[in-house]
């Protein structure tokens, strides 16, 4: 890899590159429907898919020094899901290609107790003072509430709805550095 990845904690999580450890966690997680209700309606259907998805990460560490990375609990060592920045230069998204985006997905079992929150604010943090981005980007299925509501209470501004090529509606998330206070 092109730098030594690093290893972030929060309070309750610690946040590690994915290794191919996590595929069978991943794929129990993307295997959820209820954890797809909201990304394409697709779950999961073969562990090799999610090994798949682990190569595809190992490969956006190697190009561009970040990636999406699993989100451990870690007064049980489980596997809650992944959060992370993202430098998205393999596909446009809301017509943008070449920026930072910010995301998660968690397990069902950890939905509704802040982790995605915790893990929110410690990718900002990084990826304002030690990656200096200077603006970073989301996006969320236009009906996903708990995911616009992490968001907007983390600082992040709505921009705009747009509508994807598949007909599926989604709202587009900006937070620019300058807006950025240390919580």
């Amino acid at each position: 890899m092109n730098q030594t990845l690093f290893i972030l904690e929060t309070e309750r999580l610690l946040l590690r590159p994915l290794e191919m450890s996590d595929a069978e966690a991943m794929f129990a997680m993307d295997h959820n429907p209820n954890v797809h209700k909201y990304l394409w309606r697709n779950p999961t259907q073969t562990i090799e898919e999610s090994v798949k998805v682990i190569e595809y990460i190992h490969a956006q560490y190697q190009r561009n020094n970040i990636g999406r990375y699993a989100t451990i609990l870690k007064e049980t060592g489980a596997f809650i899901g992944w959060t992370g920045i993202k430098y998205i230069d393999d596909h446009v998204e809301n017509g943008n290609t070449n920026f930072f985006d910010y995301g998660y997905r968690l397990a069902e079992e950890y939905w509704g107790q802040g982790y995605a929150t915790e893990a929110t604010k410690a990718w900002l943090d990084y990826g304002f003072n030690q990656m200096n981005i200077q603006n970073m980007n989301a996006y969320t299925h236009h009906e996903n509430g708990a995911s616009n509501h992490i968001l907007r209470k983390a600082g992040f501004e709505f921009m705009q709805e747009y509508t994807a090529e598949d007909g599926i509606r989604w709202n587009w998330w900006q937070f620019l550095k300058s807006n950025y206070q240390a919580q």
